[in-house]
């Protein structure tokens, strides 16, 4: 599974094979993370910096962008609804 991406990472880093199939999976079972749940997640960890609500869907806004398959676009509402019920 993922060879390529494999044999690329033990040439490119001092990873060997073993190593490189699991940063490879863990990487993989990251972004395997339905939107709620990454929602969810973000919400507790920028709650845990202090952030208030409106900073924090505001943030979660923008790193929904960046996943690897970006969801679409949901509105502050949406979000709030995902934590919140």
């Amino acid at each position: 599974m993922h060879d390529e991406l494999v044999d690329h990472l033990t040439r490119s880093t001092p990873l060997n094979r073993g190593e490189a199939l699991r940063v490879i999976q863990d990487v993989l079972a990251y972004f395997d993370e339905t939107t709620e749940e990454f929602v969810r997640r973000r919400h507790r960890e920028l709650q845990a910096q202090g952030l208030v609500n409106a900073t924090i869907f505001e943030q979660i806004a923008a790193d929904l962008k960046y996943r690897a398959v970006a969801p679409p676009e949901l509105t502050l509402r949406q979000l709030r609804r995902i934590v919140y019920g």
